[in-house]
């Protein structure tokens, strides 16, 4: 795995259900040395999560941000609403594997997380994966390239 030496400018968003994680993976990405911009939500009153989640995948495609996080109870509602996106792959992670292989694999630009499935220590080293790898290329290439083609509507399945 190649390991990303540059800070990186990250943009983080949940809902109300992830809201101290997210506070705490704010201040996390901020010690690993990486700008980060907070697209909210900024309490836990109860919010609509796939406008942060499209909010901060935007930020990302329009290449303001490198690397995005996304929080909510299960980290599966802000991963579907991001992926509406067009250029964006977010992919949920519940451990370091996986957060590693959505970048070096998948070249996803955003980790998704729920509060309530990891706790805070893990969540931690999950971002921290993510974070530190990047997308080396080789076998994956083509892979990456066909998601972006079907995305676009190059092409049609091929099975």
């Amino acid at each position: 795995m190649f390991s990303q030496a540059k800070p990186l400018r990250v943009a983080i968003g949940g809902d109300e259900a992830a809201f101290q994680l997210k506070e705490m993976l704010i201040e996390h990405v901020r010690s690993l040395g990486h700008e980060v911009e907070d697209f909210g939500t900024y309490n836990a009153e109860p919010i609509l999560y796939p406008d942060v989640a499209v909010t901060v995948a935007e930020s990302i495609a329009d290449g303001r941000f490198d690397r995005g996080i996304l929080v909510c109870g299960t980290g599966i509602g802000v991963a579907i609403s991001a992926n509406k996106v067009p250029g964006i792959r977010a992919a949920q992670a519940h451990d370091t594997y996986s957060a590693g292989k959505a970048r070096t694999s998948n070249n996803a630009q955003i980790v998704t997380l729920g509060a309530r499935v990891v706790g805070p220590e893990l969540a931690k080293e999950i971002v921290a994966t993510f974070l530190k790898n990047d997308f080396p290329g080789g076998a994956s290439v083509a892979k990456v390239a066909r998601i972006q083609e079907y995305e676009r509507g190059l092409t049609h399945s091929r099975v």
